[in-house]
């Protein structure tokens, strides 16, 4: 039986335990101190880094939980997994709720609640082939920009004693609008860490997370169907697990305005098609290299005789947005990489110029009821980051298998 977890432990992190593991027993005194009998709303909690913050948390013992995700049976299946899971710890009050965070029906239930100690935001688009088009941009940045303003004016009503959202690798001189979206929401919730404590963390790949390109691999061996992944692009790796515990550490334990980032060394990084390789290899397959996505497909027919040679396209990266390596800081940014053994922290960040962001905000909710163009959004982003260089190659993942 094919085993996950130990297949990413061997193979793409090549960690047997996960790398946070001192730090968290560093500090698991002040970590209890922070957040036992503490009030927890997670927003997004039922995906792959939602989820697993909250069972870092959970170990911790807090009064009540309270977890809001769109997607209802993501939700039904968390408290399952919860439920199910021996020793672990379920406060008595537990609630989820399927709604929006930028809904009405949500605001009521914060205010009902008189707000939360902690809360965390894991309510995001993070993909590059969000960027297809004006429409999906606007549903981006309205996800992870215009409704997080929102609902920092919320919390300022009921000021928690911390907020944490998630960040991304491509915020650091982003080339893509997902990377630059999350750029822009640092200084978003910057602009309100006069009112309560605000910190983020500059994520690597979570492998195999809901959505990934690894998670889709299982799911093409599933249906044997034929893979695909880009031959020049390579990424940092976190387990599922590990990215809970970045989030817990960096929100408990991080002070007002700081970034956190895995400590991660360039020999760590993987490349997609090894990933698929291996993984193929664990399944008993040896990979066909095909010369285009039509040529696989018509060989995946083999697979169902019997074969074990599975058909696989591997190619350069052509699509817009791609970014071929990754970075976790920019020249000019204040590190510290002593506090932490796993962590390295982004510090002294300044209080971003709220007019700045009012202005943004006024220019992208203009362009958006005036039917704008993505390029029009490019240069309304662009005008604010002066280091966004966006990669426009007029093609997106969509295209791809």
């Amino acid at each position: 039986m094919f085993d996950l977890e130990k297949f990413i432990s061997e193979y793409v992190t090549k960690r047997e335990r996960s790398m946070f593991l001192n730090d968290i027993e560093n500090y698991s005194d002040l970590l209890s101190s922070k957040i036992k009998s503490k009030t927890v709303l997670v927003i997004g909690g039922a995906g792959s880094i939602g989820s697993s913050f909250i069972r870092a948390v959970l170990k911790f013992e807090p009064s009540a939980l309270v977890v809001v995700d769109y997607n209802e049976n993501a939700l039904a299946e968390l408290t399952r997994d919860l439920r199910s899971t021996p020793g672990m710890f379920v406060p008595d009050d537990y609630v989820t709720y399927p709604v929006d965070f930028s809904s009405e029906v949500f605001e009521k239930i914060f205010r009902s609640r008189g707000g939360f100690d902690i809360v965390g935001n894991f309510s995001a688009h993070k993909h590059v082939r969000s960027e297809k088009d004006i429409y999906s941009v606007e549903a981006l940045l309205r996800n992870n920009v215009l409704n997080a303003g929102r609902l920092l004016d919320l919390l300022s009503d009921f000021p928690p004693e911390v907020y944490f959202c998630v960040s991304t690798d491509k915020a650091a001189n982003p080339v893509n609008i997902m990377g630059a979206s999350k750029r822009i929401m640092e200084d978003v919730i910057f602009s309100y860490s006069d009112k309560f404590d605000v910190k983020t963390a500059r994520f690597a790949n979570v492998a195999f997370s809901n959505g990934s390109l690894p998670a889709g691999f299982l799911s093409r061996i599933q249906k044997l169907q034929p893979l695909s992944a880009p031959s020049d692009v390579r990424r940092y790796f976190v387990s599922p697990e590990e990215s809970g515990q970045i989030c817990m550490l960096s929100c408990i334990l991080g002070n007002n305005r700081e970034i956190f980032f895995p400590k991660l060394e360039e020999a760590q990084m993987m490349g997609f098609d090894e990933i698929a390789v291996k993984l193929l290899n664990s399944y008993g397959y040896e990979p066909l290299e095909c010369i285009n996505d039509y040529e696989a497909i018509n060989k995946s027919a083999g697979l169902k005789s019997g074969s074990n040679k599975y058909p696989v396209h591997f190619s350069a990266s052509d699509t817009s947005g791609e970014k071929p390596y990754e970075e976790f800081y920019i020249d000019g940014e204040e590190l510290d990489l002593n506090r932490f053994m796993s962590l390295g922290v982004i510090t002294n960040k300044t209080v971003p110029n709220k007019d700045r962001i009012k202005v943004l905000f006024e220019k992208l909710n203009f362009a958006f009821k005036n039917e704008a163009s993505k390029n029009d959004i490019v240069s309304i982003m662009s005008e604010y980051l002066p280091d966004f260089e966006h990669i426009e190659k007029g093609k997106s993942l969509d295209s791809k298998m």
